[in-house]
C-alpha cells in the first residue's frame, strides 16, 4: 500500500497508519495539526488559489503555534515535532527523514565566515531543546543533538554532539530509545 507524507508524519506519533479521519482527530494536538497543515502547503504550493490558501493558513499557525518552517524548506518524511512553539527552520536548510525537532530549536543560516550557508540534515537526527545549527554545514544520519548544544560545524554520523561550544562523542546507537516508529 502507498502512504502519503502525511500519514508517514502522523505514524511517527502514533506507530499506526491512520485513516484521513483519524489524522483529523489527531489534528487536536497542535505539533500535528501544524504538520498537517505544513505538508498541505507544500502539497498545494505551485497551485495558484490552493496555494494561496494555504500558505494563508500556515501563516496563521505560524503564528499561533509559534512555528516558524516555511513551505520551501525539504523536510523528510517521518518529520516529527516534540513539543510547540517557539521554533525557527531557514526556508533554503534540508532535512532528512525519521527526524525529531523540539521546542526552542534554531536551524539556521550564518552570514560570514567560513560556513556562510545553510544547515543540512540527515536521516534519524534527534535535536534537543534550545539546540543552534548554524551555517553551511552537514549533521550525519544517526545523530542526537543535546539540549542546549551550539553546533556551527560538521558532525559525523552516529554522534552525539553535546555542549556550547558543541564536543563530538562517537556512538553507534546515538538515537536508539529517541526515535521511535521510524519509517
Amino acid at each position: 500500500m502507498s502512504y502519503t507524507i502525511i500519514q508517514k508524519d502522523f505514524y511517527r506519533e502514533s506507530g499506526k497508519w491512520l485513516s484521513t479521519f483519524q489524522i483529523w482527530k489527531k489534528c487536536l494536538n497542535p505539533n500535528l495539526h501544524f504538520i498537517y497543515i505544513f505538508r498541505k502547503t507544500q502539497k498545494y504550493n505551485k497551485t495558484p488559489f490552493l496555494g494561496l490558501y494555504w500558505r494563508i493558513v500556515l501563516r496563521h499557525f505560524q503564528i499561533k503555534y509559534g512555528f516558524q518552517i516555511y513551505p520551501e524548506t525539504e523536510i523528510g518524511e517521518g518529520f516529527y515535532l516534540g513539543h510547540w512553539g517557539s521554533l525557527v527552520i531557514n526556508p533554503k536548510a534540508k532535512i532528512g527523514k525519521n527526524c525529531n525537532i523540539a521546542q526552542g530549536v534554531t536551524i539556521g543560516q550564518q552570514n560570514r565566515g567560513k560556513n556562510v550557508g545553510y544547515p543540512v540534515i540527515g536521516d534519524e537526527v534527534w535535536i534537543g531543546p534550545n539546540a543552534v545549527i548554524v551555517g553551511k554545514i552537514t549533521i550525519g544520519n544517526n545523530v542526537l543533538v543535546a539540549p542546549n548544544a551550539y553546533v556551527n560545524f560538521d558532525v559525523p554520523e552516529n554522534s552525539i554532539v553535546a555542549g556550547n561550544p558543541a564536543n563530538i562523542f562517537p556512538n553507534e546507537n546515538a538515537t536508539d530509545g529517541y526515535i521511535n516508529n521510524k519509517i
